[in-house]
């Protein structure tokens, strides 16, 4: 008997985990808000040099992050509910410039499958804000 309680209780301590994972997972919006905590956003522009962005990074249907220096440029796409975290971005550039309306394909990276494309729009820059000492 205590061989199957013992059995049990793994097994729901095994089943519980998931239900607890989906608890905690962040939406898109809450993923972003976390990101940008502790920065204030500038005047949106149209074109960012892409050949400076260090980092990109994917939030799940809400926005691509591109990181130039210290700071963060936040695109929300058109159809950006396209926007899946674990897509790879392929980008066909006419000029050294990421900008507005550039589409960006977006390729599964499990499958190897081509998975549509967003649009870009304008890209907000968001610094850290100053500490007061």
């Amino acid at each position: 008997m205590q061989k199957v309680l013992a059995a049990v209780a793994v097994a729901a301590t095994l089943l519980a985990a998931p239900v607890a994972d989906a608890r905690t997972k962040l939406t898109g919006e809450e993923q972003l808000a976390k990101m940008l905590d502790g920065r204030e956003a500038g005047k949106p522009v149209n074109c960012i040099p892409s050949y400076m962005a260090q980092d990109t990074r994917v939030i799940d249907k809400t926005a691509i992050v591109y990181r130039v220096g210290r700071t963060l440029y936040v695109n929300r796409p058109s159809n950006a509910d396209s926007l899946d975290d674990d897509d790879i971005l392929v980008t066909k550039l006419h000029s050294s410039q990421l900008c507005r309306l550039d589409t960006v394909q977006l390729h599964d990276r499990g499958s190897h499958f081509w998975n549509g494309f967003v649009g870009l729009q304008d890209f907000v820059p968001y610094t850290k804000i100053a500490s007061a000492k």
